[in-house]
């Protein structure tokens, strides 16, 4: 578990969080996709949509699937861009999970007027997530995810 955790925390640095980072060709109409390898693990992140959106990141171990989540996310609030909600979420995401497990980012990261929360229940073999992002109180985003092993 180790490796897993020391591995996607690597993944989500070097991926979507990082807005240097180009996305990696499209693997099916519409996706957005990004791809992070290091020895014979491979990360693949795939997503449709923008303010409500979809997806799922799948770690291969050897080739074979290993690891997943899915998650569906979305915006309560018309007035939150694409482009608002990368310069909101992306910063969260690249602070590092902390204590969290390390599939989105930390418990709680406040950045002026907004604040992030991720709360799981469960560890990376079996987890729920809860993802909110809020402005002076309100709510304003959230996604849901979970994920674990796969056999």
């Amino acid at each position: 578990m180790d490796v897993l955790e020391a591995f996607l925390k690597e993944a989500n640095l070097n991926t979507y969080a990082n807005d240097s980072v180009k996305k990696a060709t499209s693997l099916r109409p519409s996706s957005n996709d990004y791809h992070f390898e290091k020895g014979d693990l491979i990360y693949h992140d795939t997503y449709f949509g923008a303010t409500k959106f979809i997806g799922e990141e799948i770690v291969y171990k050897n080739g074979k699937p290993a690891w997943g989540m899915n998650y569906y996310g979305f915006t309560l609030n018309n007035e939150i861009s694409e482009s608002l909600f990368d310069a909101i979420l992306r910063p969260a995401l690249m602070s590092g999970s902390g204590d969290n497990i390390p599939v989105r980012g930390p418990k709680e990261f406040i950045n002026g007027e907004w604040k992030y929360t991720f709360k799981t229940d469960g560890d990376l073999a079996n987890f729920t997530g809860l993802e909110e992002i809020s402005k002076k109180g309100e709510v304003v985003c959230r996604l849901y995810c979970h994920g674990g092993f796969i056999e």
